[in-house]
């Protein structure tokens, strides 16, 4: 990996995206769109988790 701690980070961070797809998924149901989770997601580019959720929450009207 080359940075201590980097595998741990990576994983946090994995566990989040999973946890906030899973929510769009229930909460949109067959209106969840992958590609517009990702999109929205992505283009953050390297934010905290906090500012993530935040993004990723209003992006799921529920």
């Amino acid at each position: 990996c080359g940075w201590p701690g980097q595998a741990c980070a990576y994983k946090v961070g994995h566990n989040e995206w999973v946890r906030l797809r899973e929510k769009a998924k229930t909460a949109l149901g067959p209106r969840f769109d992958i590609k517009g989770f990702h999109d929205t997601g992505l283009a953050l580019g390297g934010v905290p988790l906090t500012v993530l959720e935040r993004t990723m929450n209003a992006w799921t009207p529920v």
